[in-house]
Order: structure tokens, then C-alpha cells, then sequence
């Protein structure tokens, strides 16, 4: 520990004469505020000069810790400079924004973290764990772990790490005997799990790796099977199923029925000043995480604003002709009542290109009324959600995140919290300049 305390003095960092300097300013201050305090009350002695001598010491100091900290940080961040000042106060103002856990599992969550993450590292991303298809349901099925895909997904869409690296996790084999198919990541997942026994370490290695502001948490470590019961009778096992199997669905449930959550997503809940439902698929996406034993009561036991955030298009074979007080209904009805406070809604039109594309594929506008939602007591949030300069009907995840803040800035703060309201609301005006 010496040694490596005395690298400070070795030739060349550009160390030494600093320290040196801000040494003798602090003797040289010191020195002259006690000629101030010698001379106080006996006129014949002169003060001007040992105050002056006493300011010397004190610019000195300041010029010298100035000088320490660019050559400190000039070493460790040698092309950036201009922007630490920015930096450091970005990293502040996040890490006292709101606590925030978002629901949910597919496509639709790692959207809303993106947009979320801009204003708040102290974000919970709670995922389904019940998916069965695609790479994610061969290692479930082949080595009994948990489903990867999601959870991979939600830690990329959280993390502050460089291209390559989120390139190297979301890169998909399409060749090899056994491996074509297979998300690196899905790969890395599962071996992590499977050397640590324990899915959540797995994903705490993992989030160290690549940056991940936030936490990632599966919803439960129990092993569960997603089923659906159809209109017409029709009982479906699985969740890559459900929507193939093109029917109406009038309930949706887990095996085991009692499925414990984490600990650490319960916790999350309780302390949580926002919780956000996620857009996605409605039965096989977020109803997993609601119907897991203990998780819906948390949310309604919670202080935090819930939101929910509709889909914009319906799911062929899952919602089809679903309005958007239908979608709160069927969670209602599952989950149970009084969850939700706002719903955000899109009120951007379609490209009519788009809508025919989306016609085609049996799938459309999701509708709603704001005075039948109203009605329902739910606060109708809406916006411009449609994602510009995509082909498909893609959520604006910046959009998305700044009419959830906002909503939640009018809130009155809580005791202690009002810097970190204040700090928020500056950031939410800047980005309106």
C-alpha cells in the first residue's frame, strides 16, 4: 500500500509541482492569517501586507488544486476534457433522479429503459421470465435455466457501454451445429448461471461488464409455464403459443400459480417513486410479471405514480380489436383494480403506408376514448409517441420518458427531495429550449 502511495512522487505525471506549490500557498495563508490575528488591535503594526500575504496563499492554493485535478483527470480522460464539468454534472443529476421500476418483457421494455435512463440511474427493470421460444426457450428447455433473451435485451438497453460490446452480446449465430439461432449474450447468460447456480448473480456480472445504469431483475426465480384459457375453450401451454394459436383470450395464468417474486423486485416496488407498465405484448409480456404471487399488491401498496403505457397497434392473434379501456380491463381483471394512474396514449397518426402494412398482417390502430378512460379514473396522458423514421409503429422512447417525468415533477415533493425534484424540472425545461 506504501509503495504504491509513493508512485505519486515518481518523475513525469506532473504531480509533484502542484502538490508542491498548493503545500506552500497553504503555509503561505497560514502564515499570513496569523500576522492578521498577531496584528489585530495594535495600530502600529501593518496589516495590508499580511493580508496580502494571506490572499497570495490563498490563490496559490486554488490555481494548485486546479492544476492537480486537470492533471489527474487530463491522464484518465485525455480527449475529453472540455466536457467533465458536463459529465460529472449529468452523473449527479441522475444519480438523485426518482426511483423508478418499469414492468414488462419482449421489445417493449429495453424501448422505455432507453428513454428512462436519460433522466435517472436509479432505475428497476422487472422481466418476465416465461418465454419459450425462439434461443431463448432452447437453453431453457436443453440446460434449465432461465430465459435469457429478455433479460439480455433490458441490460443492453440500460447499459453505457461501447458499440462493440453491445454489438458482441446482441450478435446472433447463423451457422454451426447447435449454435445457429443463439445470441452471444443468450450464451453468456446462461454459462454465468450456470457456473454461479444463481440467475441474479449472473445478471450482476453481467451488468458490471457492460456499464448497466440501473438493476435488472427477473420477476421470479421460480420456474414457470405461461397458459391461456380461449373464448372458445381452448387451454394453450406456453407463451410463443398463445398468440399462433389465433383465438380470443379470456385468461391468461401462471404454473405454479404461487410463484414467489425476488425479494429485491418487491423491495424495488416499495421504495419506488414511479412505476411504469411497459408497452409490449399484453398477455404474454407484462401479464407474466403481474400474475407472479405478491407482485400486483406491491404495486398497489406503493406511494409511486403507476403508469401505463398503450400499445399503439393491436397483436394479431392476442388483441385483436382491443380498445384501449379494454387492455386496463383484462389487466384489472387479472391483477386486479386500482393500480393504474395514468395511461399514455399516442395521438400521432399513421402513414397511410404504415396502416396498410400493418392492415395486411391484421393488426391495427389500438383506439381510445380520453372520456371513457377519464371515466374509468384513469389521467390520460397523450403525445406524439410514434417513433420517426421507422417502419414500423415504434414507441418514441424519448418522448415516452419525458411525458412520464413530467407528470411526476408536478407531483409535491416529498420531504428531503426537493432538490432532486428542482434538478429534474431544470433538466426537463433545457431540453424544451
Amino acid at each position: 500500500m506504501r509503495g504504491r502511495a509513493l508512485r505519486w512522487l515518481m518523475p513525469g505525471l506532473r504531480f509533484k509541482r502542484w502538490l508542491a506549490l498548493l503545500i506552500f500557498a497553504v503555509a503561505l495563508a497560514a502564515i499570513g492569517g496569523v500576522l492578521i490575528v498577531h496584528a489585530w488591535g495594535h495600530p502600529q503594526h501593518r496589516i495590508t501586507e499580511n493580508v496580502a500575504l494571506m490572499l497570495v496563499g490563498v490563490i496559490g492554493g486554488i490555481y494548485a488544486v486546479r492544476q492537480l485535478i486537470r492533471s489527474v483527470v487530463t491522464a484518465l480522460v485525455p480527449n475529453d476534457q472540455g466536457e467533465i464539468a458536463e459529465s460529472y454534472w449529468r452523473a449527479r443529476v441522475l444519480l438523485r433522479g426518482p426511483r423508478i421500476v418499469a414492468l414488462g418483457g419482449g421489445t417493449g421494455l429495453p424501448v422505455l429503459l432507453r428513454g428512462l435512463k436519460q433522466y435517472s440511474s436509479n432505475i428497476t427493470a422487472i422481466v418476465a421470465v416465461t418465454d419459450d421460444g425462439g434461443s431463448s426457450g432452447r437453453l431453457r428447455g436443453e440446460l434449465g435455466v432461465p430465459p435469457p433473451g429478455d433479460l439480455r435485451n433490458c441490460l443492453l438497453a440500460l447499459a453505457e457501454t461501447e458499440p462493440l460490446l453491445e454489438r458482441l452480446f446482441q450478435y446472433r449465430f447463423s451457422a454451426g451445429e447447435g449454435l445457429a439461432g443463439h445470441a452471444f449474450g443468450n450464451l453468456f447468460l446462461a454459462a454465468m448461471t450456470t457456473v454461479t447456480g444463481d440467475l441474479q448473480e449472473a445478471i450482476r456480472t453481467s451488468s458490471r461488464v457492460l456499464a448497466v445504469r440501473g438493476q435488472v431483475l427477473p420477476a421470479t426465480d421460480d420456474e414457470v409455464v405461461l397458459r391461456a384459457e380461449l373464448q372458445d375453450g381452448r387451454m394453450i401451454e406456453g407463451e410463443s403459443r398463445i398468440p399462433e394459436a389465433r383465438g380470443k383470450v379470456r385468461r391468461v395464468f401462471l404454473e405454479p400459480a404461487n410463484a414467489a417474486p425476488t425479494r429485491e423486485a418487491l423491495a424495488a416496488l416499495a421504495a419506488a417513486d414511479i412505476i411504469v407498465l411497459a408497452p409490449g405484448s399484453l398477455f404474454t409480456s407484462l401479464m407474466p410479471n403481474l400474475l407472479v404471487h405478491g407482485i400486483a399488491d406491491a404495486i398497489r401498496g406503493s406511494h409511486a405514480l403507476c403508469f401505463y403505457v398503450q400499445n399503439i397497434m393491436t397483436q394479431p392473434g392476442e388483441t385483436d380489436d382491443m380498445t384501449a379501456e379494454q387492455h386496463l380491463e383484462a389487466i384489472a381483471r387479472h391483477a386486479g383494480p386500482r393500480m393504474i394512474d395514468c395511461v399514455v396514449v399516442n395521438e400521432t397518426p399513421l402513414p397511410e403506408e404504415m396502416a396498410d402494412r400493418y392492415r395486411q398482417r391484421d393488426a391495427e390502430v389500438v383506439r381510445w376514448s380520453p372520456s371513457a378512460l377519464t371515466a374509468a379514473g384513469y389521467e390520460v396522458l397523450a403525445g406524439p409517441l410514434l417513433a420517426a423514421g421507422t417502419a414500423y409503429a415504434w414507441h418514441d422512447h424519448q418522448t415516452v420518458a419525458r411525458i412520464i417525468l413530467q407528470r411526476w415533477s408536478r407531483r409535491r415533493p416529498e420531504p428531503g427531495r426537493l432538490l432532486d425534484v428542482l434538478m429534474l424540472r431544470d433538466q426537463l425545461r433545457s431540453e424544451q429550449r
